[in-house]
């Protein structure tokens, strides 16, 4: 594994663990050449998921774009890292328990909001604002009646 500070190819494993529910591999590298230690993550290479978008363009799945939105949403509320990790986890979990090998970003969307209900209801607000792209005051003051009767 190539060091990501010097570019270095001689690295050697310092320690592994399990991670993510047993689905990945946590590796702590060193680099022997600038002696900086680095993390990698080995994941089971699965068949390609793919995304259909709205306008029906089918693009290669991405997971850092759930978790871009995702952050996005939790920015400045008590959301940890871990936390986020997980929903991203579980929605993966779900896409991925499927028998198809694609889901429509609309699903992926609903997901993701079922997640961050369940977690915080200002990120899931805002989450759900820019996902069903609200037009006016209204349409806002629904969602919001919404989550309170929940």
């Amino acid at each position: 594994m190539k060091c990501p500070f010097c570019g270095n190819a001689e690295t050697s494993v310092v320690d592994s663990r399990p991670a993510d529910d047993n689905t990945a591999i946590r590796r702590r590298r060193y680099c022997e050449v600038c002696g900086r230690k680095f993390t990698t993550f080995e994941r089971v290479e699965t068949i390609p998921f793919f995304v259909i978008k709205k306008d029906d363009v089918r693009e290669k799945y991405d997971r850092s774009k759930i978790e871009k939105g995702i952050v996005l949403a939790c920015h400045k509320r008590p959301v940890s890292a871990e936390q986020i990790n997980n929903m991203v986890n579980d929605i993966e979990k779900t896409l991925f328990s499927r028998e198809e090998h694609e889901a429509r970003s609309s699903d992926i969307g609903e997901e993701v909001m079922k997640r961050l209900k369940e977690v915080d209801s200002v990120a899931y607000v805002r989450f759900a604002s820019v996902y069903k792209e609200f037009k006016d005051v209204d349409t806002f003051m629904s969602e919001l009646e919404k989550l309170k009767e929940d």
